[in-house]
């Protein structure tokens, strides 16, 4: 848990490597290898997923994400944290977003 409190003052953005098209709200992302999609290999984002991914700019923060998305939608603090964060580690351990922390 305490590896995921860190994460709260992290600043996660989105890799280069991938394309991303948003089709019937919701958000397509395509890994890119050696300059073609590799179509084997697609994540579709739904509603949430594409909110939280609109929100990861390199400039907000866990913490602010979790913010906006409490605001936004019925949850709570503590289950918006809970699910932002694995969520978040999930599209890391993917390899779609890397992170930076604030100064």
């Amino acid at each position: 848990m305490t590896e995921r409190v860190n994460n709260l003052n992290k600043h996660f953005f989105k890799s280069s490597k991938f394309v991303t098209r948003c089709v019937s709200g919701e958000t397509i992302i395509v890994p890119v290898r050696s300059n073609v999609g590799d179509l084997n290999s697609i994540y579709t984002l739904n509603d949430l997923g594409t909110r939280i991914w609109d929100l990861i700019d390199g400039q907000s923060n866990v913490k602010q994400i979790i913010e906006t998305i409490v605001e936004e939608y019925d949850v709570k603090e503590e289950e918006a944290t809970k699910d932002i964060n694995e969520y978040i580690e999930s599209l890391e351990a993917v390899g779609l977003i890397g992170s930076s922390e604030a100064s």
